[in-house]
């Protein structure tokens, strides 16, 4: 925890840095690769001694990551706008937006940098799919249907990738081609899969030695 607040000193002393718009900020995109790596270990990939917490100390350690990093995050917006590719990189503007879709508890918040990015991705200055991504869940956390299917919940029972509340099903293959994603049985045929990879034994013991697909369409993106 010590290392996490000492990194989180060091970005907001980057943050305050005077802005230079149109110029790549380099110490910025490092701050911002390294406090990935921390969202990534509290969103999916503990480490050896992550896993050794107890389930209320791991919830503490989460919190803890994610509200201390949306106030971060809420800084550099505050001082650059959104980061697109000019200013990080593309691994650091994509490292952004991810750590902004881990900010569930602070919609507002997400709504405010979901505006800003539709701008610089009209500009190609970020990534259409991520912007797909944070519309969906942006979408969700007010209480509105997604539009790009991006944001799942399994069916256990016979192992299936099935899309949260969406908006206009019918479709939702012509929205996803328009922002650079496959369609969306293809997309969730391959979280199926993942999803019975990572939970094989579980699977098996129940009976169910593959995941349950979709006729696949085909990708003309």
């Amino acid at each position: 925890m010590k290392k996490l607040l000492i990194m989180c000193f060091c970005l907001l002393y980057v943050a305050t840095a005077t802005a230079q718009q149109k110029k790549f900020n380099g110490p910025l995109a490092d701050s911002l690769a390294k406090l990935v790596v921390v969202d990534q270990q509290a969103a999916y990939i503990p480490t050896a001694e992550l896993k050794k917490l107890t389930p209320e100390q791991w919830d503490k350690f989460k919190d803890s990551v994610f509200s201390t990093h949306q106030k971060i995050l809420s800084h550099i917006f505050n001082q650059y706008g959104y980061p697109g590719y000019d200013l990080v990189g593309k691994k650091g503007s994509n490292n952004f937006w991810l750590m902004v879709q881990h900010c569930d508890k602070w919609p507002e918040f997400q709504q405010k940098i979901l505006a800003a990015m539709k701008i610089e991705m009209i500009k190609e200055n970020a990534d259409s799919k991520n912007f797909a991504y944070l519309t969906d869940r942006v979408n969700l956390n007010t209480g509105k249907k997604q539009v790009y299917g991006t944001q799942l919940t399994y069916n256990t029972k016979i192992c299936q990738a099935l899309p949260r509340p969406l908006t206009d099903s019918l479709n939702v293959n012509a929205r996803r081609k328009e922002v650079g994603l496959p369609p969306i049985e293809n997309y969730l045929n391959q979280m199926s899969t993942m999803h019975f990879e990572m939970n094989k034994d579980s699977y098996q013991k129940r009976g169910i030695n593959k995941p349950a697909l979709f006729k696949e369409e085909k990708n003309n993106m």
